[in-house]
């Protein structure tokens, strides 16, 4: 089945983005029908997280995220197969001055989980190298595909999660970005409890403690996929001033805030299915 899946995608690649998005948003549309349980994931993060919005306001809006789940899922084929020049089409980048005025610094890429970090992650390498960290997916052909299709181009660092973040912090000081995506639910281990859209959530502390222990330059990365085949935008935005702050856990609350900015700009495109809160302060049950 996955071979098959990947044979899928590889053909739908040739296709028009427009085509490709079409089809990618009757795909989510499947999704949400047939992906209950991923469903109740979203509209449970949806009334936690935007309590404001009325029971049909939030089903709307996971219906939205499930079609440009569905969209940013087929269109990895582009990432996988498709040539570096189409991409740069496809891909508009802004900002890369501000990487520029921070070069010769370790540079932290701040990258918020929305549906189109993937191909926000593979366009900033058709700039330049970066350090990431992945984690591994549980089918390994699809696990395999996702890895080459990562290391396509220029001489990135790509390391697992059970690879720890030293290597990580070397690649850094020896000049690569390091593409941090630190805003999931990894359990309690370097973690505090800061809110989230005013819900206690287990949050990472090491965007403020590698900025601290590398003198790092933070960078916020944001994603936009646009409508049909207009492509995505790639947002590097200007380095964090008064960062690190005072304490690891005012650093830790500056950045959840940030990224709830950032969503309420696109609430559509933020990764709603995966449980953020499913880690719990002592006595308290999960709300999946």
């Amino acid at each position: 089945m996955t071979r098959l899946a990947l044979g899928l995608m590889w053909l739908l690649h040739f296709l028009p983005l427009t085509w490709q998005a079409w089809l990618g948003t009757q795909f989510g549309r499947l999704l949400f029908v047939l992906g209950h349980e991923r469903r109740r994931v979203a509209l449970t993060n949806l009334r936690l997280c935007l309590p404001q919005l009325g029971d049909a306001e939030r089903l709307a809006l996971a219906k939205r995220h499930f079609q440009v789940f569905g969209r940013s899922f087929l269109e990895r084929g582009l990432l996988w197969w498709a040539p570096a020049e189409r991409l740069r089409r496809l891909v508009r980048i802004e900002g890369l001055e501000h990487f520029e005025a921070v070069k010769g610094r370790p540079v932290i890429l701040l990258v918020p989980h929305f549906v189109g970090l993937d191909i926000g992650g593979t366009r900033v390498m058709l700039e330049f190298d970066i350090v990431s960290i992945y984690a591994n997916q549980k089918n390994l052909l699809f696990n395999a595909a996702l890895l080459k299709g990562r290391s396509r181009f220029g001489g990135s660092t790509l390391l697992s999660r059970q690879e720890g973040t030293r290597k990580a912090i070397r690649a850094m000081r020896e000049g690569k970005p390091f593409y941090y995506l630190p805003d999931m639910d990894y359990g309690e281990r370097d973690t505090i409890f800061v809110p989230f859209f005013g819900v206690p959530a287990a949050t990472i502390t090491g965007l403020s403690r590698l900025a601290r222990m590398c003198g790092a330059a933070v960078l916020p990365v944001i994603t936009r996929m646009l409508p049909g085949g207009d492509g995505y935008l790639v947002s590097i935005g200007a380095p964090w001033q008064g960062f690190p702050g005072p304490s690891i856990e005012e650093d830790t609350r500056r950045m959840n805030a940030y990224i709830e900015a950032e969503v309420m700009a696109m609430p559509e495109q933020y990764f709603w299915l995966h449980k953020r809160f499913k880690t719990r302060p002592a006595g308290e049950r999960s709300p999946y």
